[in-house]
């Protein structure tokens, strides 16, 4: 007999990432992801996170709240395949699970009573997040743990930057007190784009990291060049 339970969520994210595009497939893949946890009540006060201080990696559990579907999805299409090759929805990470459940481990930097400072993030502004675990190094490697589809983190590309576009970044850098270079060549170098794309060099994409928007394109296969870092429309 299925019985239904529900949850609700513990905290919400505060991001540098304002829309799926160009978020890391993967934690701590982009170092430079940063965000803070804003835990609610009852749990925003210091006594639900007294002992952190003690742990250098936490769990989140938390929601693909832009991902929901009524209809739970058996197959799945992984970006690693390529876009175009199915594969059965527990055998990836993608997105779209059957309860919209994600986990993602990530380093904490920083715990004050109601806010968790945390890096190496793929959370989106305003995710849910429904339970927070400390990461124990002797449980939770498992030195020989093998996933054959995944065996290693995908290759990256080189990043260039136009040298107004490089100015740009390194101003709002300063005025935002974050690594904004880092953190715009970590996800690029992951080539955010769909697999089965292959882009003209005409073809400019984007995104939006913390307030701004980081425009680039592909002037030759295998390489990505930043074109601009300007503020986002508001």
């Amino acid at each position: 007999m299925t019985q239904a339970y529900s949850v609700a969520p513990i905290g919400f994210m505060r991001s540098c990432f304002k829309e799926k595009f160009a978020i890391p497939r993967q934690p701590q893949l982009a170092p430079a992801a940063r965000g803070v946890l804003e835990l609610i009540a009852p749990f925003d006060q210091g006594d639900a996170v007294q002992g952190l201080e003690q742990v250098s990696h936490v769990w989140l559990l938390f929601l693909f709240h832009q991902a929901l579907e009524a209809t739970p999805r058996l197959k799945v299409r992984p970006p690693r395949l390529g876009g175009n090759q199915s594969m059965g929805v527990f055998a990836t990470r993608a997105t779209h699970r059957p309860n919209g459940i994600g986990q993602s481990v990530v380093k904490l930097d920083k715990v004050e009573p109601g806010r968790l400072w945390l890096s190496g993030i793929d959370l989106l502004e305003g995710t849910p997040v429904l339970d927070i675990k400390p990461y124990v190094p002797y449980a939770d490697i498992i030195a020989d743990a093998r996933n054959s589809m995944a065996a290693a983190a995908p290759a990256r590309v080189p990043v260039q930057w136009e040298d107004a576009a490089l100015i740009q970044a390194q101003e709002h850098a300063l005025r935002l007190d974050e690594p904004l270079t880092e953190l715009i060549e970590q996800c690029l170098a992951q080539d955010p784009r769909p697999a089965y794309q292959t882009p003209t060099p005409e073809r400019v994409y984007g995104a939006q990291f913390w307030d701004l928007d980081v425009r680039w394109h592909y002037p030759q296969s295998g390489l990505i060049r930043v074109l601009e870092v300007v503020p986002a429309a508001s």
